[in-house]
């Protein structure tokens, strides 16, 4: 299905471009200018490539990669109004690669007829699969479609490498504390499509702790203050006041962005881990905090500690292989919420402790010559002479004993062909 291009910069609102007073907040209050989308100055700037190419109609293919709530889909309407090409929304969750090919064809039908060009838009790209994918690769080589793309997930695991060499990668980033006052005092001052009509007023307090919820995302902040604001009682002036006990009151909890299978999952133990190494106790229990509050399971946590002990600690302190045993054991005899304690105590532990990844590297080493080597014999002194055939072929000629010859560490114990290879190098700390 395709809609007619005086309708586009409409095709995600209420019919003739109103906002409907039914829509939620953060749908009513979607910017349909450029004056009004906050937060991705970066790349909506006056000056920035990505706006002119918008504003001047001649916008590539393109995917926006960016968390919840940040602006791709408010791009979208934005491309929307300014083209004259035909703009079709579509969606990967609700639709296929039926209703795809439907659109394609008309889409080749609408270039041949008129010239005309086809934008389409393709909301939550990555939950097609790479053999989907695939469908769009000739149409935005052919040029038949400007593919436009947005995806929560890293474009580098999701989306196909052809697709994303064809496609201009524009990357927003989790909105500012500052960009979310903007939008959120614009939702309480607005009388027509925001929240001005019910006299709210927010403690300074509880607009920080608001902000602090939305945690980046618009479309969390709108929603959470959307429920706060109507479900607050009307004090006697017809005001409705605020404060940080009513706001606690009303969300319970503060949420977390965090996707347990996603690239935020990755992100933060990659920071927790790399913290760990750094020895920094502090950014170390920041980010388990992190997980911890998202839901992440403790048992994944504790194996990291075990991993960590013993490829980043080492021998510079073997008890922190002990340790971490210990935690990842108490995790499972303890469970949460008690067991965070034992992860903080594990966490401060391998933090503070020397660092020595001599047999992490040695490893390494020692696999790549494994494999670049071969089934390289095992030198004869080295060789059990279990038979006395194997005697006679000189099995173990020539070993030492260390127990009864003190000069029995200098005797080789690597193949000829890696002979004086040294790959346990620890350091001196």
């Amino acid at each position: 299905m395709t809609i007619s291009h005086d309708q586009a910069p409409d095709l995600f609102g209420a019919p003739g471009g109103e906002k409907s007073v039914e829509a939620p907040l953060a749908e009513r209050l979607r910017p349909r200018e450029f004056s009004d989308f906050v937060g991705q100055d970066d790349i909506t700037a006056l000056d920035r490539p990505l706006r002119r190419a918008i504003e001047g109609d001649q916008l590539s293919s393109v995917i926006f990669w960016g968390p919840p709530g940040s602006g791709k889909t408010t791009l979208a309407h934005l491309v929307a109004r300014h083209t004259k090409a035909q703009f079709v929304p579509f969606s990967a969750v609700t639709g296929g690669v039926p209703e795809l090919r439907a659109i394609i064809r008309t889409a080749e039908q609408r270039q041949a007829i008129n010239g005309q060009r086809t934008i389409l838009f393709v909301d939550e790209i990555h939950r097609f699969n790479k053999a989907q994918q695939d469908a769009f690769l000739p149409h935005v080589e052919r040029g038949t479609i400007i593919l436009v793309g947005a995806t929560t997930e890293n474009p580098s695991f999701e989306i196909i490498s052809p697709l994303l060499s064809r496609s201009l990668l524009i990357v927003l980033k989790p909105l500012s504390d500052e960009a979310l006052g903007q939008i959120l005092d614009r939702a309480l001052a607005d009388p027509a499509i925001g929240l001005g009509k019910w006299k709210a007023r927010l403690a300074p307090d509880a607009r920080q702790r608001l902000i602090a919820y939305g945690n980046g995302d618009a479309r969390a902040l709108l929603t959470a203050l959307d429920f706060v604001v109507t479900q607050q009682p009307v004090a006697p002036d017809g005001t409705r006041l605020i404060d940080a006990t009513a706001l606690d009151a009303a969300l319970m909890k503060k949420s977390i962005r965090y996707d347990k299978s996603g690239e935020e999952h990755y992100n933060v133990i990659s920071a927790y881990i790399k913290s760990l190494r750094d020895s920094d106790p502090d950014g170390a229990l920041y980010w388990l905090a992190r997980m911890l509050e998202g839901g992440e399971d403790p048992k994944f946590i504790a194996r990291r500690l075990v991993i960590f002990a013993s490829e980043d600690v080492g021998n510079a302190d073997p008890m922190g292989l002990v340790v971490a045993a210990a935690v990842a054991q108490a995790v499972q005899f303890v469970g949460l919420p008690e067991a965070q304690i034992n992860l903080a105590q594990g966490t401060t532990y391998l933090a503070t402790r020397p660092k020595d990844n001599a047999s992490y590297v040695g490893l390494l080493e020692a696999l790549e010559d494994a494999k670049s080597h071969g089934n390289l014999g095992v030198p004869l002194h080295l060789r059990n002479a279990v038979t006395s055939m194997m005697k006679g072929l000189g099995y173990g000629k020539g070993y030492r004993y260390a127990h009864d010859d003190p000069q029995a560490k200098v005797q080789e114990h690597l193949p000829e062909s890696l002979k004086g290879r040294r790959y346990y190098r620890p350091k001196d700390i």
